[in-house]
């Protein structure tokens, strides 16, 4: 005779996260995750521009680099706010291409 089948490991990840995808379909929660995508990669640019010692840090502490990083969060913000880069805009884009409805119709050229 055969013994059951033991269920798999993954079964009750599965059961808990649930097959709902209902926010992997929605647009504006795409064009949200590409926004924030574009601002973690602009802070990390900042970040990495402060690095670049030119000069002996001569008032250095742990408290300034503390502000730094917290001024380049919103120095970050503001830039992708008022003038995106366009990185966020092809994640978006490259994405939604993955799921049709996501697609815009309306700035598709007719052949």
């Amino acid at each position: 005779m055969t013994s059951p089948v033991a269920p798999r490991a993954g079964a009750a990840i599965d059961a808990a996260i649930g097959p709902d995808s209902r926010r992997l379909s929605n647009r504006a929660n795409l064009e949200g995750a590409g926004r924030q995508f574009e601002q973690v990669f602009v802070q990390m640019m900042v970040k990495s521009m402060r690095q670049t010692h030119l000069a002996e840090d001569i008032f250095g502490s742990k408290a300034l680099d503390t502000f730094r990083d917290m001024q380049d969060e919103k120095l970050a913000a503001s830039i992708t706010s008022a003038k995106p880069l366009g990185i966020g805009k092809a994640v978006v884009d490259f994405l939604a291409k993955a799921q049709p409805d996501l697609n815009d119709t309306g700035d598709k050229a007719v052949p």
